[in-house]
């Protein structure tokens, strides 16, 4: 067999494989097939709207991304509250997803400075995604969290091949930021591939907790690694060797 020389994509699907499995949701109804086309449309968007900036991405993509978080939480919140009944321990859940994904975006703000424009963009897509994504939510609540754990799939990929671009030297390994070495308990010493690879882990977790969830709402089955606990983060999350 002849060799084959990967390119920077097939390094960091390699790569991506290696250190956290490629999980994919085959889409089963129309639900499924609705969010997997609505997340489809979205990536081309993004894809040609930033190319391989991929930290001018992460800056508009993170702020869409803490919005489902705190819209399920809130829905949840008020469903629980009406019928008196528990939540299983989603609010708590989607909160935290709130909260660390807009974590995500405070350090990609230190890492790639967003220009007024992109500013403009952040304001615009987050009033429409916001109101959408609660309309959505309140429909289907099923529908709602697989269209999330399809933006996750995609962001796992995302950060893969930005991993990529960091190690091939197109992009700069700059310095972790300060609020990365706080909030995940990073070295002193760490650098932003560090920073991708442990919000990629993040986002994989997002991943697996939104599917389980809408498979657990679907009624089938769910994986009980889909519904592990919020890994914790300072002094517990390890880097890759």
């Amino acid at each position: 067999m002849a060799n084959h020389i990967l390119s920077p994509d097939d390094r960091g699907l390699a790569e991506e494989r290696a250190a956290e499995p490629v999980i994919h949701h085959q889409p089963m109804g129309f639900s499924d097939r609705f969010a997997f086309g609505f997340t489809k449309l979205l990536r081309f968007c993004a894809d040609t709207f930033f190319a391989k900036r991929y930290g001018h991405r992460a800056i508009v993509l993170e702020t869409v991304a803490a919005v489902p978080g705190m819209v399920g939480a809130t829905i949840t919140h008020l469903n629980c509250l009406r019928r008196m009944v528990g939540d299983n321990g989603w609010i708590r859940t989607l909160m935290e997803e709130a909260e660390n994904e807009r974590m995500h975006l405070m350090t990609f703000i230190e890492v790639a400075q967003p220009t007024m424009f992109e500013r403009l963009v952040i304001m615009l897509v987050q009033w429409a995604f916001y109101i959408g994504f609660f309309l959505l939510y309140l429909v289907s609540a099923k529908t709602a969290h697989r269209v999330v754990g399809y933006f996750e799939e995609e962001a796992v990929m995302s950060y893969t091949f930005y991993l990529a671009e960091i190690d091939a030297g197109r992009a700069q390994n700059v310095p972790a930021p300060k609020i990365a070495l706080d909030y995940w308990g990073l070295p002193a010493d760490a650098t932003l591939r560090d920073v991708v690879v442990v919000v990629r882990q993040d986002e994989a977790h997002h991943r697996d907790v939104n599917h389980g969830f809408a498979t657990e709402l679907a009624g089938r089955p769910a994986d009980p690694r889909q519904a592990a606990p919020y890994p914790p983060h300072a002094d517990t999350i390890r880097l890759e060797a």
